[in-house]
């Protein structure tokens, strides 16, 4: 039978990640950028990269029959367990010297996000969740995660990253949904899914993302009392236009005010 890791486990891998990604924040890092459909400019760094080389690492030392899915590298091996990374999620942040980027690092049994952490280390915060909750840290100081209860879009607050990526018809849904909360914000990337779970922002909303960009998120904003799906309502561990609210009546009316009109 195999075992199933810790958030011990998941804490050493951040440790990991953090000594590489933060040596080379706020310092002159060249800059490369990849071809991703939709973007003109999709920066990677040297931190990307050897962070994502040195969790792989970990890894497949601990656990070497797990697949695992990075950003930067792919998909290499096989199997129910497969581990989902995002070594720098939110590189556009990092190189600009903004503390809202952070590391993923998820872990998926039989097709099910179950265990997820994302790292801040310039912050010196953590959110991670296991089976038994999901948790937040910072210098020492642990506390749970619970998602504000909201049951009104007039009393929400609403994030996505960036308006510019999207089109009709969810272009029109979003900006019903804009003009229906109490505030929209953007930029946040992984910080403001975070922020979700700590119960400070009650919507995110994203119109494309990849896995690595979803999945170590979807068992902490669960664990803390949200719901994360895709805007069909199906699971978003696949990634997709996807919707994070804080409670379940919240985010039942903003499906059915994005699918207005569509």
């Amino acid at each position: 039978m195999m075992q199933t890791p810790s958030a011990d486990f998941l804490h050493r891998l951040a440790d990991i990640a953090d000594a590489e990604t933060m040596p080379r924040y706020r310092t002159d890092l060249a800059i490369d950028t990849k071809v991703k459909e939709g973007y003109t400019f999709d920066p990677v760094t040297e931190a990307d990269r050897q962070a994502e080389i040195a969790i792989r690492a970990a890894i497949a030392a601990q656990f070497p029959d797990h697949a695992i899915l990075g950003e930067e590298m792919g998909l290499t091996g096989e199997g129910p367990y497969r581990w989902v990374l995002d070594p720098v999620d939110g590189t556009r942040p990092f190189i600009c010297g903004l503390p809202v980027w952070g590391t993923l690092i998820g872990l998926v049994h039989d097709g099910r996000a179950e265990l997820g952490m994302m790292s801040q280390p310039f912050t010196g915060e953590r959110f991670w969740a296991d089976r038994d909750g999901a948790w937040t840290e910072r210098h020492g100081v642990r506390s749970k995660l619970a998602t504000r209860d909201v049951e009104s879009l007039s009393q929400a607050i609403l994030h996505t990253t960036s308006p510019e990526h999207y089109h009709d018809p969810l272009k029109a849904g979003f900006e019903r949904l804009s003009g229906a909360v109490r505030m929209t914000r953007y930029g946040g990337e992984c910080y403001a899914m975070a922020m979700l779970a700590a119960g400070r922002i009650d919507l995110a909303l994203e119109p494309s993302l990849q896995p690595y960009d979803i999945v170590a998120l979807i068992p902490i904003i669960e664990q803390a009392g949200g719901v994360v799906t895709t805007l069909d309502g199906g699971r978003a561990e696949n990634g997709g236009p996807v919707l994070a609210s804080a409670t379940a009546e919240l985010h039942e009316q903003v499906l059915a005010l994005l699918s207005c009109g569509s």
